[in-house]
């Protein structure tokens, strides 16, 4: 291997991900326009919601359909797109408010930003895995982890806009503040050139061992997306990835009125547990997705599932409130776990020729799971009054998870099988 000079710095690309990320992330941060939107211009609570749910499955379908674009024009140019859908659509929203229009509010923040939020999310992953294949988890997990900070910034900032000024001034500024530090990162992205390996590591580190205990990705096959959509190993992934993020958006969706009605908090308390959980969510994606450089990814997969399994069967017999809120944290290091280890894992599996559209692709399950885990907990409550089937539910629905991860090392170790008995094979001569 040669082992070409980068005119680039990785720890300065992996920064320039935490921008676009931390930017777009401020879609967590929602709930703080609702109360003033509707006191403001008189909109239901449930249509200001819809605008978030356009949002999120904007963000599915352009990260599932906008995947081959980042491959074809590269990060910098997909980053920059990014950061005027993503800013126009804020600013817009702006504008929508401005003029009482509500359609015009589920165009410009759910659709336009939507779309935004949903190319920026990609745009960084594949060339960030290719800067670190020595630390792809703690890379990957570094951005992810940004996207699911980004509520902890927008929060407080938009709330002290909206109150010493307005509500369209928020989105004005902080519609602008997101273009301009996503353009700021977008403009360093860059991949790294062919044969170009970190400082210090070199051909002989590139096994399953790795340097310091770390498992140096050696990919398990280098196919484009349509070959990944024909693997079965794409499936079990697919599955796996529904299945923990609708455990985690379940709890996400009703966490205050649940923590009230399972152990009898006052609404005080469950906010300030709400508060935190976001810490968490940012947390976990950071901690679990550099474990899984050191564990193997399909393990910490396995252990997120055995983890919820637990969590989700003593939730409903814990009355104590911060007990009930430790299990519920630690739920929720799985969920943002789950989405951090993701694009370290798809590389891994797949390789980095087409990463972006394959991770793409994948996150059609967030966009389903964002859909059922809260539909499946509401209308569980509506029917019987309780939360307690819907953690039973779930916990069916983890070990399914949990079974997938097995049957997913299954398939990669038969993989690995065939690949070593095609290399050891005589060559064939006339």
């Amino acid at each position: 291997m040669s082992h070409s000079q980068a005119d680039k710095n990785r720890w300065l690309i992996a920064l320039s991900a935490v921008a676009i990320h931390l930017s777009i992330g401020s879609i967590y941060a929602y709930s703080v326009y609702q109360n003033p939107l509707r006191d403001t211009l008189g909109w239901e609570i449930s249509d200001v919601t819809l605008a978030f749910t356009v949002a999120i499955v904007f963000l599915a379908l352009a990260a599932a359909f906008l995947g081959r674009f980042v491959e074809k024009y590269g990060p910098r140019i997909s980053g920059l797109a990014a950061a005027v859908t993503f800013g126009l659509g804020i600013i817009g929203a702006g504008v929508s408010v401005q003029i009482e229009s509500y359609p015009a509010f589920l165009a410009t923040f759910g659709v336009i930003s939507g779309v935004g939020i949903g190319l920026g999310y990609i745009a960084p992953v594949s060339t960030l895995v290719e800067w670190f294949p020595d630390r792809r988890g703690m890379a990957t997990g570094m951005a992810v982890m940004g996207f699911g900070a980004g509520a902890l910034v927008t929060g407080p900032v938009a709330n002290a806009i909206m109150q010493n000024y307005s509500i369209p001034m928020a989105f004005y500024a902080l519609g602008v503040g997101y273009f301009v530090l996503m353009v700021a990162g977008s403009s360093y992205l860059k991949k790294p050139p062919e044969g170009w390996v970190p400082e210090g590591m070199d051909d002989s580190e590139l096994d399953d061992t790795g340097a310091k205990g770390v498992n140096v990705s050696t990919d398990l096959a280098q196919l484009t997306a349509k070959e990944a959509l024909r693997t079965p190993r794409y499936y079990l992934v697919w599955l796996i990835i529904f299945i923990n993020v609708s455990a985690g958006i379940m709890l996400l969706s009703v966490a205050s009125p649940m923590l009230q009605s399972v152990t009898g908090a006052s609404s005080a308390t469950a906010a300030s547990i709400v508060g935190v959980i976001g810490v968490f969510n940012g947390g976990g994606r950071i901690v679990w997705a550099s474990a899984s450089d050191y564990l193997g990814r399909t393990a910490t997969y396995a252990t997120f599932f055995v983890l919820q399994v637990a969590a989700f069967l003593l939730m409903p017999q814990i009355s104590h409130v911060w007990v009930f809120a430790g299990l519920l944290f630690l739920v929720i290091t799985c969920y943002g776990g789950g989405f951090a280890c993701l694009p370290a894992y798809l590389g891994d599996l797949f390789g980095t020729k087409e990463l972006g559209a394959i991770h793409g692709y994948t996150l059609t399950a967030w966009g389903l799971a964002g859909v059922a885990g809260p539909t499946l907990v509401a209308r569980i409550v509506e029917s019987t009054g309780s939360y307690a089937m819907s953690f039973y539910i779930i916990t069916a629905a983890l070990a399914v998870g949990l079974l997938s991860t097995v049957l997913l090392r299954r398939n990669i170790n038969r993989v690995r099988d065939s690949q070593s008995t095609e290399t050891a094979s005589p060559a064939v001569s006339d």
